[in-house]
């Protein structure tokens, strides 16, 4: 059953249990079909009203970029599961004479970098749609922008949970040209995503914070407290 398939508690119950999947990894895509489906919600009480008659055409291009992004992150998460289980079983080959021994070792190394390129993909997708996020934070309806902040954080948790999944599998290659390739990568994707993520935030919080002196208005509660 593919995770779109399941109901939620269903999917937290296997999620908690003594199994090996579903994992960190397709947690993380999980968190970023979350995010996008925010960016949604924003999109669609944004349509339609005059005020943002100017950003109707482009909102609809990003309605239908989040939609192709939440289809690929629930994809994501299943692929997470579908890659794990061949590097499962390459860690319990035999390793008896020298033609097993290297056959092991290329098998892990394949597995291993396709354990890596999954959350990777999650990485690459969450960092397209905190474009979309942000200039929905930037042009669409001023009464959604709190959806907005909370989409971005879910697209941040997805980008700093996927890559601990490329970590933990290219730590353990011995393909070390392979291995730089790809935590170069991921690094820079975590670098750009997260800040990324952090402005659009500041963004929103700077925005929706409600604008008071809390000495003053500390004083004052105080004073009706004691009268």
């Amino acid at each position: 059953m593919t995770s779109k398939e399941m109901k939620i508690e269903e999917y937290l119950e296997k999620l908690g249990a003594k199994e090996s999947v579903p994992g960190g990894g397709g947690a993380s895509a999980l968190a970023g079909a979350y995010g996008v489906s925010l960016g949604l919600m924003v999109c669609s009480f944004t349509s339609g009203k005059k005020k943002y008659a100017d950003f109707e055409p482009r909102l609809k291009t990003i309605q239908e970029k989040l939609k192709k992004l939440r289809s690929r992150f629930l994809e994501l998460s299943d692929e997470d599961e579908k890659v794990f289980y061949p590097l499962s079983k390459a860690y319990s080959l035999p390793e008896n004479t020298v033609e097993e021994k290297d056959y092991k070792e290329t098998t892990l190394e394949s597995c291993l970098s396709a354990a890596s390129m999954t959350p990777v993909k999650v990485m690459e997708c969450a960092c397209e749609a905190l474009i979309c996020m942000q200039e929905l934070a930037d042009n669409g309806s001023k009464l959604m922008l709190s959806d907005v902040g909370v989409g971005v954080s879910f697209l941040n948790t997805a980008i700093e949970g996927a890559v601990m999944n490329v970590y933990i599998n290219t730590k353990m290659m011995k393909n070390k040209n392979r291995m730089i390739e790809l935590n170069e990568y991921a690094y820079k994707l975590l670098n750009d995503g997260k800040s990324k993520a952090r402005l659009i935030y500041e963004q929103v919080e700077d925005t929706i914070r409600p604008d008071y002196d809390a000495e003053k208005d500390r004083i004052k509660r105080n004073k009706v407290d004691f009268e």
